[in-house]
């Protein structure tokens, strides 16, 4: 994996980087049973309003079903392919399990095609293995990380994303998760070992509007643009100050250093340390 700089030959390449997937294979063309359809929302819910600024258009996609739940347990399972999924930031690994079927997982960094993988308590710590956080070594780096045991990974599923194994006691381990924030999960949930591939998706430049609207993103308005009805900062002749104590969403909350956690959610007390 590595980045590729566009020489400014128009203005839509000056500065531009994009990836050049040197591991991927067979990226236009899906395991045809794992995909289903798309419909596109365009931010908007079954009433058709809008509760996603900013959201439309796009190229029309398939979704990969990737497997977070990793339930297949002690069959062994050979990477044939690792791919391009439009739908995440992370690539994707094609499994040819022993028995026959097929499925994808998040493709951690350093997992190769024809290398063999395998969910079990049993199972090596080694990239792209599925175990249950107890059978792991303390200072183990893992991604795909369950919060409920047999609900599927849910925690740690971004490109370059890894979070490591701090302690454990009777009933938990203690995870610092990517944020800095170590959180207790409980030591019946799986993890996936590994840090998750593509390390180099934090660095591209889009460069041009019109890629951005490839990927489904609308315009962005500030604030100071809109009309007074739109927006707490709008309105006024010319350029005008926010004029309030400080900057607001456009509901009227604080937007800079408010905390919206709900002080009474059960899973705060999972919380060992806030992220900073």
């Amino acid at each position: 994996m590595g980045l590729k700089k566009y020489k400014p030959t128009s203005p839509g390449s000056r500065g531009r980087m994009s990836l050049v997937r040197k591991t991927t294979t067979n990226s236009n063309n899906p395991q045809k049973g794992l995909t289903k359809g798309i419909r596109k929302s365009g931010g908007r819910n079954s009433q058709g309003k809008i509760t996603m600024r900013y959201i439309g258009g796009g190229s029309k996609q398939q979704y990969r079903l990737v497997d977070f739940k990793r339930n297949k347990i002690d069959i062994p399972a050979k990477v044939a392919s690792i791919e391009y999924d439009p739908n995440r930031s992370a690539l994707i690994a094609l499994l040819h399990y022993l028995d026959g079927e097929k499925r994808y997982i998040l493709a951690p960094e350093g997992l190769a095609v024809n290398q063999q993988v395998i969910s079990s308590e049993t199972a090596d710590i080694l990239p792209g293995n599925c175990l249950t956080l107890k059978s792991m070594p303390t200072g183990t780096i893992v991604h795909n990380i369950e919060m409920v045991a047999g609900c599927g990974g849910v925690l740690v599923r971004t490109a370059g994303a890894s979070a490591q194994i701090m302690a454990k006691d009777e009933k938990y381990a203690h995870v610092r998760l990517p944020s800095m924030e170590v959180r207790y999960i409980p030591l019946e949930c799986k993890a996936t070992v590994g840090q998750i591939g593509n390390l180099d998706h934090e660095n591209v430049v889009l460069a041009k509007a019109g890629r951005s609207r490839n990927m489904g993103l609308r315009p962005r308005v500030r604030g100071a643009a809109m009309n007074p009805c739109d927006h707490p900062h709008g309105g006024g002749e010319g350029r005008a100050p926010v004029g309030h104590p400080g900057p607001l969403t456009p509901w009227g909350k604080p937007a800079i250093g408010y905390k919206t956690r709900n002080k009474k959610k059960k899973s705060s007390r999972l919380i060992l340390k806030r992220r900073k």
